[in-house]
């Protein structure tokens, strides 16, 4: 079990991370543009910037923790990461099929 731990909070947080700066740049560039429509797309990259700061954080905690905690934080970790790509995948497809006007 420990082998596996030391495995995926690596891979959580820096995926994470990646994705949390994507959003930030998706959230910035929708407030340069001053976009009519862009209410649905910045709500859904800022709940997508709080959910993957949280997995960050969580699978920080876990690759730092020795305690029984650690598996539970890092089980957070994947499942907030896996609701971000799911809160990313639905903002972009409502943006690619024109959902959003």
């Amino acid at each position: 079990m420990k082998a596996e731990k030391e495995n995926r909070s690596p891979h959580i947080l820096n995926t994470s991370a990646n994705l949390l700066g994507f959003c930030f740049i998706v959230l910035t560039s929708v407030k340069i543009s001053k976009l009519e429509e862009s209410s649905f797309i910045d709500e859904g990259a800022a709940l997508a910037i709080i959910i993957f700061m949280s997995s960050c954080l969580l699978s920080f905690l876990a690759m730092r923790s020795t305690t029984v905690r650690a598996t539970k934080m890092e089980r957070g970790a994947d499942i907030l990461f896996l609701i971000g790509l799911i809160v990313l995948f639905i903002t972009t497809m409502l943006i690619a099929f024109n959902i959003i006007k």
